[in-house]
């Protein structure tokens, strides 16, 4: 069975965690800052876990992870 290659999109955009969750980073937080409150913005810095529904699309796209 050849390599299987990892989409190097899904690579720059998600990790994987030590008990096998997907983090991610939050999008809406490049432009148009100054109408989000504070405290959106501040939690929009930090990770977010993958749903179930799309964790399995993820860790296909990332076999080697």
């Amino acid at each position: 069975m050849p390599k299987l290659k990892t989409k190097s999109g899904a690579k720059k955009r998600f990790k994987i965690t030590k008990t096998g969750k997907v983090k991610r980073a939050n999008g809406w937080k490049s432009h148009l800052l100054e109408s989000k409150k504070s405290k959106r913005k501040r939690s929009l810095r930090k990770a977010s876990i993958v749903t179930k529904s799309e964790e399995g699309r993820v860790k296909r796209m990332l076999p080697y992870a």
